[in-house]
């Protein structure tokens, strides 16, 4: 066979051969699939909040990869920060070589606020899809990659001031804790306040300890408000509670969406909790009328059967996880990187989950949805 003859053969195994490393290549990308991470206070923290955002992550991880998205299967890997900005900064770097597409909801305000302070997503190849707090401080500026479909504090305090004065109040009292959570809350609630032709507020300050907190929570007892304003972390609002219980407070008591009701109830008793309002920055996770509750309690019945009540932090993760895998249906790209993902997010309009909208064309928050539960005399929230 002549050198000629040979041409057409020898082209025909160089495409072949490059088409082979393309299918290579391309079938190790496949394998891969989609990447979720969730850097979380899996201990320390006194209440189960990552964990239950974990299993709504599980739950929805379930349901899309029945059929994948574009072919894909989600996958996920979970590291514990112990609650600590320094445990947050040491998962970080090792979350990210694990090559996530997106880290669904970290919780705590310090291990956000380092994240940001330190630039770590202008470098990181991720997008963070929601965060626990909603801190006015760790959203404005914010970053392109960080996404919230939380509504923030600020939203939640205009809603329980604006409610209120729809029952007629017309002075207020808060007691809130010396940490920039509880301070920046107060600032926001006197401004909602002042909003408000006819309504006064008292603010109380107070550190955490139990001696501090029943001297605080007796002065604002004495203060003859119609209702109080407990703003601070999740576990300085709940024993807030108890201790004006505790002081002889009757009122009604108005908390933000990081407290559970069973958490209240343990620390103030049944009786205690009872008429406490919560805000909520989701719809009822055990409600019936949605075909969000459909979709969403299906997933869980089937990822975790043995749960019987679902909280707003399961519904959390199950949403937050459920609008990274949305994006990635919606975008153009087969395997998207972190800066196409957040493209997308932010240029795919509005989402209708069947009872709960998402939409990120005017910024980096997506929902200010808000509605106020009470804790009834069964110590369960009524809607």
């Amino acid at each position: 066979m002549n050198r000629t003859s040979t041409k057409p053969i020898l082209l025909l195994c160089r495409s072949l051969l490059a088409a082979s490393i393309f299918w290579f290549a391309s079938s190790q990308v496949f394998a891969e699939g989609i990447v979720f991470g969730q850097i979380g206070p899996f201990t320390k923290l006194p209440v189960p909040d990552a964990s239950e955002v974990n299993q709504g992550i599980k739950a929805y991880m379930l349901q899309a990869n029945k059929v994948g998205i574009k072919g894909q299967k989600i996958t996920l890997f979970d590291a514990d920060d112990q609650y600590s900005a320094e445990g947050f900064l040491e998962q970080f770097p090792k979350a990210i070589a694990k090559k996530p597409l997106a880290l669904i909801s970290p919780i705590g305000s310090a291990a956000i606020k380092r994240m940001l302070d330190d630039k770590l997503l202008d470098t990181a190849p991720v997008v963070v899809m929601n965060a626990v707090p909603g801190a006015e401080s760790l959203r404005t500026p914010g970053h392109a990659k960080l996404f919230h479909i939380r509504a923030g504090d600020k939203q939640q305090i205009e809603k329980i001031v604006n409610h209120t004065r729809t029952l007629g109040m017309t002075r207020l009292s808060a007691l809130y804790q010396d940490l920039p959570i509880g301070t920046s809350g107060m600032a926001m609630a006197q401004e909602a306040a002042k909003a408000k032709e006819g309504l006064a507020l008292q603010g109380t300050k107070s550190a955490a300890n139990a001696a501090a907190l029943d001297a605080a929570a007796q002065l604002v007892a004495k203060q003859d408000a119609q209702g109080v304003l407990v703003l601070g972390a999740p576990r300085f609002m709940a024993e807030g509670i108890a201790a004006l219980r505790k002081a002889g407070l009757k009122q009604s008591i108005f908390v933000l969406s990081y407290v559970p009701a069973g958490l209240i109830v343990k620390l103030a008793g049944v009786e205690g909790a009872r008429g406490v309002g919560i805000a909520q920055t989701y719809p009822n996770p055990n409600g019936k009328t949605l075909p969000l509750h459909r979709e969403f309690q299906s997933a869980m019945k089937e990822a975790f059967p043995a749960v019987r009540d679902y909280t707003s932090f399961h519904l959390e993760g199950y949403l937050s996880a459920r609008t990274v895998g949305e994006a990635i249906k919606r975008g153009k790209e087969a395997h998207p990187s972190a800066a196409s993902l957040a493209a997308t997010l932010t240029s795919m309009g509005e989402i209708d989950f069947g009872g709960f909208r998402v939409d990120f064309s005017k910024g980096n928050v997506g929902s200010r949805f808000v509605d106020i539960a009470v804790i009834g005399s069964d110590g369960r929230l009524l809607y």
